[in-house]
């Protein structure tokens, strides 16, 4: 589970989003999370769990960064930058992706939407946008630009069974046709929008992206119109242990500059032969090599059988001997079981392996699992 910041720690120094009068009027206990002061939960984290899980939740995800890169060249400045393969995009879908380094590490994982031929929507980490920014702009070549718009949007996420049905009372936009990884442009609650079937919960739901002085217009409607339908504003704890539970990775805690897609069990997202692209992508040397030859240490899912929980950073043991470390860990509100991911070697990582982590200098006993921990069956 990623730990936090009071948000009184930092003070001034933490930026705030668009909606944070909202947070303030609704109770929200804030804290820090990558230089924003966020909502960490509004009623307790497991009701907003439970929320989006069963009925709808509503997030803040407007610390997020957005690029737009253009122009003619675009397309194979991407191509070369991003792990998977933006010729398969038409205009009105997106696609998950990874930015590699040249080691073959990873800046950042991301969204990429192709808002027409030669324009490209990035969504970024909070933390990372300074970092990507300057990465990708360092390997633009002429005929491809990007413009910064992380200031003036805000992004509202709207996560679980009926979030079609609430969204629907709000916008025109085609929504119950809406595949999944797939956008369109319109109105939402009067003001225009960009709306997308994703979600980083492992529901079903929507990602709004709206001008930020749109954003509070927006995201009260939508818990007006929610209310009948047990709507609950989420904050980061229940995205955190709803990501965990989909085995959705975290930038900083799965993901960091030294480990590669492969390592992550990202390969899927990986396309290092693509039409037209000269050169091969940035960090291909080392992903072609892991594809082929198999990585040094994989991401698995562990079930701790014993008492405690595992936070980022546990040691994972087997025979005694350290193989490796914990990147998330949390109590499964859904499951009702401890669960964590991690890195072993390989021949730890086989599904049944017995293992142990050491929680606050205890052995404790664990079990590799299948991952996700959690598939929604609807």
């Amino acid at each position: 589970m990623v730990q936090w910041n009071q948000a009184s720690e930092r003070g001034e120094s933490l930026k705030r989003t668009p909606l944070h009068p909202a947070h303030v009027a609704l109770g929200a206990r804030l804290v820090e999370f990558g230089g924003w002061e966020m909502p960490v939960w509004y009623e307790g984290i497991q009701a907003e769990h439970e929320a989006v899980r069963t009925r709808v939740g509503l997030f803040d995800v407007t610390h997020m960064g957005e690029f737009v890169v253009y122009g003619h060249a675009a397309e194979t400045a991407l191509q070369r930058l991003l792990t998977n393969d933006l010729s398969t995009l038409s205009s009105g879908e997106a696609q998950y992706t990874l930015l590699p380094n040249e080691a073959g590490g990873t800046v950042d994982d991301l969204l990429v939407y192709r808002l027409s031929a030669d324009v490209f929507l990035l969504v970024v980490n909070a933390s990372n946008i300074d970092k990507d920014r300057a990465w990708i702009k360092a390997h633009l070549p002429a005929g491809a630009n990007l413009d910064d718009h992380s200031d003036g949007k805000g992004i509202i996420a709207l996560q679980g069974p009926t979030a079609p049905a609430v969204l629907s009372e709000l916008t025109r936009i085609p929504i119950w046709t809406m595949d999944y990884y797939h956008f369109d442009r319109g109105r939402v609650a009067d003001c225009e929008a960009l709306v997308s079937r994703t979600g980083y919960t492992g529901e079903d739901g929507f990602e709004i992206m709206v001008e930020s002085d749109d954003a509070i217009e927006v995201w009260e409607a939508l818990l007006s119109v929610g209310e009948p339908h047990g709507i609950r504003p989420a904050g980061l704890g229940a995205r955190d242990s709803l990501r965990l539970e989909a085995c959705m990775a975290l930038y900083g805690h799965e993901l960091d500059d030294d480990t590669s897609a492969i390592e992550a069990g990202l390969k899927r997202f990986v396309t290092l032969d693509k039409p037209d692209l000269k050169g091969g992508i940035i960090g291909g040397e080392r992903l072609r090599r892991e594809l082929e030859e198999g990585a040094a240490r994989k991401l698995v899912g562990i079930e701790i059988t014993g008492r405690g929980i595992a936070r980022q950073g546990t040691v994972i043991l087997a025979a005694g001997a350290p193989v490796g470390a914990v990147t998330s860990g949390t109590h499964s509100p859904t499951l009702d079981k401890t669960i964590a991911m991690g890195y072993v070697p390989p021949a730890y990582g086989a599904v049944g392996t017995e293992l142990d982590v050491e929680i606050r200098g205890r052995t404790v006993p664990a079990t590799v699992v299948r991952r996700p921990f959690y598939r929604r069956t609807q």
